[in-house]
């Protein structure tokens, strides 16, 4: 996380050079900060809430002693985080909007037009509440301003009872990263999304999408999808769905796209992210381990996890 404070200063230069307020975190970047020069990843805004949920989950790690030196440690990455995402939505017809010009974190959208990406309305309002739950933990009040903004989030859009991916023409192309199903899954519960309709949202994906197409990592976001939405025996087949792309050799990576690729780092990570949550669950979980079926097929034993938002 410290790499975050040494590079405040140029994502504040970031943030000004287009006219928003705060901070605006790369994508496509190297230990200076600076982004490559790249068409997609000067576009994307997945990554922004980003630090907020890193710090969110340190803080649900550390002791009481630790905590206070956390919040204050990063008080200021926080606001700033912040203020570039409330400087960033616009408000129209009684709602806030992610507007365009904007690439959603599915990657094959035309930036000019797209709006309202349905994984990063999600991830705007969860952020936001972070920033707030870490006002507080300072001692200040809840940022009304920021309230406003949570409050009048629009709500992703929606086709048949399922989620599309943006909230413009085409809606969904069923490549590359299902990224739609982060936003309940990756991200906790929110107002925004609607448990059913995400559960709908799932099984089209899992039944219809272009797998061939898809990365390793977004088997475990599968799984940690089902797993929020009550279907642990979806997550499970999502952890052990047989594809060229989710497969691990003897060293433990995933190769993509053959010797191209021949480590990808993401399905390390989110393979242990998504096991943690199947096994340990978040905060409301009615049951332990409720990522895995409770049908007798599973016994499952873990320790030294720490529950999820």
């Amino acid at each position: 996380m410290d790499w975050y404070l040494s590079i405040l200063d140029t994502a504040r230069a970031t943030a000004r050079r287009q006219r928003y307020a705060g901070a605006r975190w790369p994508k496509h970047v190297g230990p200076d900060g600076r982004e490559s020069p790249r068409d997609i990843g000067a576009l994307l805004i997945w990554q922004q809430p980003h630090p907020l949920y890193l710090l969110e989950l340190l803080y649900r790690a550390r002791s009481e002693a630790d905590r206070d030196k956390l919040v204050a440690r990063f008080a200021e990455l926080v606001d700033e985080t912040v203020l570039f995402m409330a400087s960033f939505v616009e408000q129209r017809d009684g709602s806030h909007h992610l507007p365009a010009p904007v690439m959603p974190a599915q990657e094959f959208y035309d930036a000019r037009t797209t709006e309202d990406p349905t994984f990063e309305l999600a991830y705007w309002w969860w952020g936001l509440e972070i920033a707030q739950r870490w006002r507080e933990r300072s001692g200040r009040a809840r940022h009304g301003d920021w309230q406003l903004i949570q409050d009048g989030l629009t709500t992703p859009h929606q086709q048949h009872g399922r989620y599309t991916a943006i909230a413009t023409e085409p809606y969904l192309r069923r490549d590359d990263h299902p990224a739609l199903l982060c936003a309940l899954g990756v991200v906790p519960a929110t107002p925004l999304i609607d448990p059913a309709a995400m559960e709908a949202t799932l099984l089209d994906v899992r039944d219809n999408w272009a797998w061939h197409t898809a990365w390793a990592w977004d088997f475990p976001v599968m799984a940690m999808t089902a797993a929020r939405v009550g279907r642990p025996d979806l997550a499970v087949d999502a952890l052990l769905t047989d594809t060229p792309k989710n497969h691990y050799i003897a060293t433990g990576h995933s190769p993509q796209i053959g010797s191209l690729l021949p480590l990808y780092l993401p399905t390390n990570g989110s393979l242990l992210a998504a096991v943690s949550l199947m096994a340990a669950g978040w905060d409301d979980a009615d049951t332990d381990a409720p990522g895995f079926p409770k049908d007798g097929s599973w016994t499952v034993r873990h320790e030294g996890f720490t529950k999820w938002p």
